[in-house]
């Protein structure tokens, strides 16, 4: 059997924060309702922030730790994104220069709603298992930016808008795949896919998100069930309950991940409430802890649940995390692999949680300018330099280089490192 899967992986959730507890007490939400969220931050991509920044960011440290013999292996970066700000010209081919990395380099972009990370994380393995070019090695990189905007001089906003909100996040999740799965090790063609053509949500215009938030969900949950069921098929002796040290969902925002699980544990395991409640506990929490301090995003997010797996559990001893995937519209997978004590221990090197702890939080007094500022960028914008002096202190917050928009020059974007 061949070997293949994610040889190192990284989450960059930029460079600040809002609570968003203090979001739905601002916006006068019913707390209540709000509680099922089981949100706590979100990240806030800021006007020097774009899906280039957040990917390059994410990507760096991997590809620095390479030398340059592994570097000059990776012969194929994918950008999976629905924030791309161009029809045609790929993000990829920024991040490639911007990386330093070699020209012989296929460079592409996925777009499949919040499926795209999974569909570009599957294209690689399997043009590792392909063997076309032994020891070849994919930068995969999900990265989308939620920019929430008002008019300036508008009104309020809508009641479904004030609910989106809080779980609408940004950042960028970087994997490289190659033959040596260090962090984590594809369980090879344990895979489930389900998908049919449904108006759930969709992106009917660049800056604009439509959608049935009641058709999403039992879109998700349809597919969570069916998509198993496939896997189930493929899988000998394959057991909801049993097979799985961890599950990892894709996260729009926690609550939405704990019905789906209470759905799955009563159809396929017959559990009753307080065993479902304690599995939960167990199996899916890890997944949901950096889930719930950066938001929905998008096409990284069920990536950014594995990371989170991976980052939080328990890996004493080998364990199998299984994972499951949705894009609106709709096509979904349901697959599975393995992580040890290493890919925990490398993971945990690159300090995703103390990065999250560094980012800036926003009043919300700042978080009210930001919505009329980010108008000022939008899909297409021709000319634009973005206003450094706006919550300049999150610019080096982290403590780290960081890269950050310099200029639009023409359609053409900039960027600039800052220390």
């Amino acid at each position: 059997m061949s070997i293949v899967g994610i040889e190192a992986m990284n989450l960059f959730a930029g460079t600040a924060f809002l609570d968003v507890t203090k979001l739905a007490a601002h916006r006068k939400l019913d707390m209540s309702r709000f509680e099922n969220l089981l949100m706590k931050e979100k990240t806030v991509a800021l006007p020097y922030e774009d899906p280039i920044t957040f990917a390059v960011n994410a990507a760096k440290p991997i590809v620095d730790a390479l030398s340059p013999e592994e570097k000059d292996r990776i012969e194929m970066v994918i950008t999976c994104t629905e924030s791309s700000f161009d029809f045609g010209k790929s993000m990829s081919t920024y991040c490639h220069d911007l990386l330093g990395l070699n020209r012989n380099c296929r460079l592409f972009e996925l777009k499949n709603a919040c499926y795209s990370g999974v569909a570009g994380l599957q294209m690689a393995i399997n043009f590792v298992l392909s063997q076309t070019s032994p020891g070849g090695k994919v930068l995969v990189i999900a990265t989308d930016v939620s920019r929430f905007m008002v008019e300036e001089g508008g009104d309020a906003l809508s009641a479904d808008w004030s609910f989106a909100e809080p779980s609408g996040g940004s950042g960028a999740v970087a994997m490289l795949v190659s033959d040596r799965p260090h962090v984590f090790q594809i369980d090879v063609g344990a895979n489930g896919y389900y998908g049919f053509e449904v108006m759930d949500t969709c992106r009917p215009s660049a800056d604009t998100d439509a959608g049935d938030t009641d058709l999403s969900l039992l879109s998700y949950l349809n597919c969570c069930e069916n998509a198993y069921l496939e896997y189930q098929k493929r899988v000998d002796g394959a057991h909801f309950g049993d097979t799985f040290g961890y599950l990892a969902y894709h996260t729009p925002f926690g609550g939405m991940v704990k019905g789906a699980h209470r759905n799955m544990m009563r159809k396929l395991v017959k559990a009753k409430p307080a065993e479902i409640e304690i599995d939960f506990q167990n199996r899916v929490t890890p997944s949901l802890t950096h889930c719930q301090r950066v938001g929905n995003i998008m096409g990284a997010t069920a990536a950014l649940a594995l990371a989170s797996t991976i980052d939080n559990g328990e890996f004493d001893q080998p364990k199998r995390v299984g994972i499951f995937s949705y894009g609106s519209g709709c096509c979904s997978e349901f697959f599975s692999g393995v992580v040890r004590k290493e890919g925990q221990e490398r993971l945990r090197e690159l300090k995703i949680k103390e990065t999250l702890d560094n980012r800036y939080e926003l009043s919300m007094e700042q978080y009210d300018r930001l919505l009329e500022k980010s108008r000022e960028l939008k899909f297409g914008t021709r000319n634009m330099v973005p206003d450094a002096s706006f919550i300049a202190e999150a610019r080096t917050t982290l403590n780290q280089p960081t890269l950050l928009l310099k200029q639009i020059k023409e359609f053409h974007r900039e960027y600039e490192w800052v220390s």
